[in-house]
């Protein structure tokens, strides 16, 4: 990129920080409620749908297609994805236009076996430049979709922003996967604008299974569902609701105020459909949770109608896989970018019933989430697994070679305001940590609102919060942590893997496109 280039990008990214001064003046930004503070909502401003929102629980929930590979070799699964806009009935009545990959909304799940590579051919038909990044994935630099590593439409693209690994159309990407089986996600991670990205519609599964996993006698086939949780808006004409200072996404990047803490629609969807319904037998399910969102937080419960006690919920895995044993909750909190792989058991249960999955983190529309509908009584003899990955393994603090502070803020710069790490923007060219390929550091990260924290490359352990320890939700391997407002999370990371340079980001993904992200260098 030329210096000009550059500049005229720095000027543009200042003036659209300039442009939420305005709102911290006036108090608009994002600051939580007070439930928010004890770590109980969400930080975002949540937009109105312009369309008259239909009753939950009217359509069926679909299941994102399984990808099959356009061929195999001795070693690894080759795959053909096109990323295109195709109009869908995400809210009934409606056809809104989607980004997709493949044609569906969410993304065709791609399941693979650990230690055998997976190759995915994407092609941009979209109208702006696209990044794939595949979310959980231990990936070499050059293949983990690094934010200026741009797909471009095509040749006469001339916006900012493609100082990198730039291909024009196509690009393809190895994912060797030498890591445990785990519910991954792929989404766009194009530098600034991620959010809108996402939020059109470029997400979808990529489930990892290994030899611990398949001994397990876990559910599978129809009673094993990836469900991706998202929260949209829409206009007057059903299209998606998006705030952006560009609607062509090119020049300024970031939204309107009073956005800027993040987007919060008060449409759930469940697999790209507005409050679905599912039918489930009187059986043990598989459930695989993802929080799709640009920065809604869930917590959700399994609530039977007529009975006063909800469904259990047995959690079996986190972001990296299963855990060494089988962990209940009453109710399963989701920041934006976890996963959560869970057992609901409906064998209690009368044909007829309905269960209804709510969302005690929102209010009117946006408290429901779906229903599942039992509707058969068959016989179900699988058990609830106790043990699941017995050798696990844990990290010890006398393994770090080194603890490093990381503080994740909106702070003002140069008169402006932004989202910062450290204090400073993101910049491709600045790295925060030099670290050594296999070596253990422990990294405290505090926040100021919510930031989901994410880590490429490196999953890490949860060693504590504040004074005490791991909260309900950290056990196992994570890539993504739940950071609450005014808290210290300490993480212990091992960087194992590949040398190269990587990012690690706030999840809220406005928040990373007003610059909450920054770089780490593996030597």
């Amino acid at each position: 990129m030329s210096e000009s280039a550059r500049e005229r990008r720095s000027i543009n990214r200042r003036t659209f920080i300039g442009s939420g001064a305005a709102a911290v003046a006036a108090g608009v930004l994002g600051v939580p409620t007070l439930a928010g503070w004890r770590g109980q909502s969400s930080t975002g401003t949540q937009l109105r749908s312009g369309i008259r929102l239909p009753p939950p629980f009217r359509r069926p929930m679909a299941v994102p297609p399984v990808l099959t590979p356009s061929s195999r070799t001795e070693d690894a699964d080759v795959y053909q994805m096109r990323q295109y806009p195709v109009p869908l009935e995400v809210v009934p009545g409606y056809r809104t236009t989607v980004w997709t990959y493949g044609g569906s909304f969410p993304g065709p799940t791609i399941r693979s076996q650990s230690g055998r590579r997976t190759v995915v051919e994407h092609t941009n038909k979209l109208p702006v430049p696209t990044v794939v990044h595949l979310h959980g994935g231990v990936t070499p630099p050059e293949n983990d979709g690094y934010p200026t590593d741009l797909i471009l439409p095509d040749e006469s693209w001339v916006g900012y922003g493609h100082g990198g690994d730039t291909t024009v159309r196509t690009r393809t990407y190895e994912y060797p996967l030498q890591q445990r089986g785990a519910t991954l996600w792929y989404h766009d991670h194009r530098m600034d604008f991620t959010g809108p990205a996402v939020w059109n519609g470029l997400a979808g599964f990529h489930l990892v299974t290994d030899a611990e996993e398949e001994r397990l006698d876990l559910p599978d086939g129809a009673r094993e569902l990836p469900l991706a949780l998202m929260d949209r808006a829409f206009d007057a004409q059903g299209q998606f609701l998006y705030p952006s200072l560009d609607p062509e996404l090119i020049d300024p990047p970031g939204v309107r105020q009073p956005y800027e803490s993040g987007m919060l629609g008060d449409v759930i969807l469940v697999n790209g459909r507005a409050w679905p319904y599912h039918q489930v037998d009187t059986a043990l399910y598989r459930l695989r949770f993802l929080n799709a969102s640009n920065a809604r937080r869930y917590r959700l419960r399994f609530e039977v109608g007529g009975e006063e006690a909800d469904l259990p919920i047995t959690q079996i895995g986190s972001d990296h896989g299963l855990l060494a044993g089988a962990v209940r909750h009453e109710a399963l909190t989701l920041a934006p970018a976890e996963r959560f792989d869970v057992l609901v058991d409906f064998r209690s249960l009368q044909p007829g019933t309905h269960v209804r999955v709510v969302n005690d983190l929102g209010s009117g529309t946006t408290a429901d989430v779906m229903r599942f509908d039992v509707t058969r009584r068959v016989t179900d003899e699988l058990e609830v697994p106790e043990v699941l990955s017995p050798g696990i393994e844990r990290l010890h603090e006398n393994e770090a070679v080194r603890t490093r502070q990381m503080t994740f803020r909106s702070q003002t710069i140069d008169g402006m305001h932004g989202w910062v790490v450290n204090g400073e923007p993101f910049d491709p060219h600045m790295a925060h940590a030099t670290v050594e390929l296999g070596s253990t550091e422990i990294w405290e990260l505090t926040g100021d609102f919510h930031h989901p924290i994410h880590l490429h490359l490196a999953p890490f352990q949860v060693l504590g919060r504040g004074a005490g320890g791991p909260g309900p939700f950290d056990s196992g391997w994570k890539d993504t942590i739940d950071l609450r407002p005014a808290e210290t999370a300490r993480i212990i990371v091992r960087f194992d893997g590949y040398r190269g340079r990587y990012v690690f980001h706030c999840h809220n993904l406005e928040h990373e496109d007003m610059m909450m992200m920054a770089n780490f260098d593996v030597v």
